[in-house]
């Protein structure tokens, strides 16, 4: 886990550059190796205030024209990955054309969009290629002007992003033709983005090609769209529940829900998306703090590229407090990682669906006097260590002044960003199950009822995959899938030990759990069936990893070296966890009794023999009554 605040000190240490009319403002990014807790990063650069004023202009300017108009198109999109797992979500996006597909972190606290360079001289090995101007035909660079840094030649835009983290990217900025998938009413769009040369820290060791930038500023993907009059100056992202993952993001304006509560966000008092929390109740009590205690200077932050919550000392203090004496009777225990202070529970159970039954509800409450009821899913994440064991997900800022909400506050939590009538929205749903309706193009406007099934944690299937594969909701025991090669040697078999080795690597699992299965040959073609199992400490796949390692495999990114030939996916299958028999469900329980029993056993015998002995050796040897005894002789008695 990374630290959960750097200090706003440090910060200001960190160069940023502010590129190409774009006012940026921090992100926050974490790297695989500590993705449990990521930093918070706030500007270094803020706007003039003038941006906003202007940015509430052109707004009202497209406001009063789109009211003659029909109703704008929604780019509608899947998410993929999840939070506490990744650290991030992402979503599919295509640039160039021919289309070029990459995943991107969808983060509402960056505002350029940049994928790696074919050009690239320090980029680390994402989930797909890197993006190739050359094989482009409509892409242009963004030429050397005033308004932006230039590169080395003067002839080319650049960018430069720094985060406190100590990650940064860094590239050219060129305009392509960007598409938002064939599930999306929206048509592709010219779009300015960045294409890295250079990437260090998190962004280098991340999974994910790149971040697509949701915030306020000129080259973030929504303003480029809004600009061009293709959509309302709104977007909306809705994050899978725990352990579910997945969920969806919409580009454009959909029809609230009735019920959808609703908070002021003030651009001209910041640029990041903030919200007017007002007051927390643990349990139905409200914590006691000072009025304004979550009115810093930017209000309260709502970022989605933060994992986890960061309250000021007194609200955190009183927070955790307040949660403790709710579950009193449960066992404190230590948090995963030794270098932090975590507050963890013990003895919880597994099934996510009971934990209201036993951690305490919490509310959020807006200056309006609404509430938005937070799960405990909304405040804790899993432990990864300690089966049944939950760790809070809010830790304090270091700041005295800045609260900062990320993803964790807003799983199954459809959050609408406004930014037309400076609002943000939140309704509690089940986000994995939302992306059914939002799959009808046919659709002006997306209505939404509340008839959802909140304990409902079926997965979405990823784009492309078929649900009879991916059966309802059920336990996955474990994967396989049939995989063609063809090698270039009819006198060498493949090394099934390495590719074993690099298949686990790709599919982000553990090399015990990659099996060889069987295997056909004829000539230089074989037919290999490989299985992915649960870890040694599970029974089953958890519903992110199957989903991940079937996505992984459907859209090929399993790639081997070249020596090992062709190969080929042919096909895959999501074996669900089978029912244990009672000998199976118990046996171990059954021989550790049996041998107890034995032990016990032996014990008692030992014991009895031992008193038996020790019993005869206090009563003494004793001769027959006609026994011969040796005469002794008697010693005189000395006075």
């Amino acid at each position: 886990m990374a630290p959960p605040w750097h200090g706003l000190a440090p910060l200001l240490l960190i160069f940023s550059s502010v590129i190409w009319f774009d006012f940026s403002f921090g992100a926050s990014l974490s790297t695989p190796g500590h993705s449990l807790r990521r930093p918070m990063v706030f500007p270094l650069h803020m706007s003039s205030r003038n941006y906003s004023v202007h940015r509430h202009a052109d707004s009202l300017r497209r406001h009063l024209l789109q009211s003659k108009l029909s109703q704008t198109p929604n780019a509608r999109m899947r998410l993929y990955d999840d939070l506490l797992s990744n650290g991030y979500y992402t979503t599919r996006l295509w640039i160039g054309t021919p289309p070029q597909e990459f995943a991107l972190i969808v983060d509402t606290g960056s505002t350029v969009t940049y994928v790696p360079c074919s050009s690239c001289e320090q980029c680390g090995k994402h989930q797909d290629p890197r993006f190739q101007p050359d094989l482009s035909s409509t892409y242009e660079p963004v030429k050397c002007n005033p308004s932006c840094d230039c590169d080395a030649e003067q002839r080319q835009c650049t960018y430069d992003r720094q985060y406190a983290e100590m990650s940064s990217s860094s590239g050219v900025l060129g305009e392509d033709i960007v598409s938002f998938g064939n599930e999306s009413e929206l048509a592709p769009q010219r779009a300015v983005f960045g294409c890295e040369n250079i990437e260090t820290g998190g962004l280098y060791s991340q999974r994910a090609d790149g971040i697509m930038g949701l915030g306020r500023g000129r080259l973030s993907i929504v303003d480029q769209l809004v600009e061009k009059d293709v959509i309302d100056d709104t977007f909306s992202l809705c994050y899978g529940g725990m352990d579910v993952g997945g969920g969806a993001m919409v580009l454009g304006r959909i029809s609230p829900p009735p019920d959808m509560v609703f908070s002021h966000s003030d651009p001209f008092r910041s640029l990041h998306y903030n919200i007017e929390l007002k007051e927390i109740h643990v349990a139905g009590k409200p914590l006691k703090l000072n009025s304004g205690a979550f009115n810093g200077k930017h209000e309260t932050v709502l970022d989605s590229g933060t994992t986890y919550a960061y309250l000021p000392r007194d609200a955190f203090v009183a927070f955790k407090d307040a949660i403790m004496r709710e579950v009193h009777f449960l066992k404190s225990i230590h948090g995963p990682d030794p270098n932090y202070v975590d507050i963890c529970f013990s003895g919880a159970g597994r099934d996510v669906t009971q934990l209201s039954n036993i951690f305490p509800a919490v509310d959020m409450v807006f200056s309006t006097g609404q509430k938005l009821l937070l799960s405990p899913e909304n405040y804790l994440f899993r432990h990864p260590r300690v089966s049944g064991a939950y760790c809070l997900g809010i830790f304090q800022s270091a700041d005295p002044t800045t609260t900062l909400l990320g993803g964790v506050v807003v799983r199954n939590t459809l959050v609408t960003y406004d930014r037309e009538d400076d609002r943000i929205g939140f309704w509690k749903t089940n986000c994995s199950e939302l992306w059914k309706g939002l799959q009808f193009p046919d659709n002006s406007s997306l209505s939404l009822s509340n008839s959802h099934n909140n304990n409902d944690t079926s997965v979405p299937a990823p784009s492309g995959l078929h649900l009879n594969n991916l059966p309802g909701a059920f336990r996955v025991g474990f994967i396989t899938f049939d995989m063609s090669i063809s090698t270039n040697n009819s006198n060498s078999k493949p090394n099934f030990k390495e590719l074993a080795r690099i298949i686990a690597k790709e599919l982000e699992v553990d090399n015990s759990q990659v099996r060889l299965l069987n295997f056909t040959t004829k000539e230089d073609d074989y037919l290999v069936r490989w299985g992915i199992f649960p870890a040694a400490s599970a029974n089953y796949l958890s519903n992110i990893t199957a989903l991940s390692i079937i996505l992984h495999l459907k859209e090929n990114h399993v790639q081997f070296p070249g020596r090992f030939g062709n190969y080929q996916l042919v096909e895959w299958n999501a074996e669900p966890q089978k029912k244990l028999t009672w000998w199976r469900q118990h046996h171990t329980a059954v021989v550790a009794g049996v041998i107890t029993s034995v032990l016990l056993g032996l014990s008692a015998m030992g014991i009895w023999l031992v008193q038996r002995h020790r019993q005869r050796a206090a009563r003494g040897a004793y001769e027959p009554v006609d026994a011969i005894v040796a005469e002794q002789e008697l010693q005189p008695l000395r006075m």
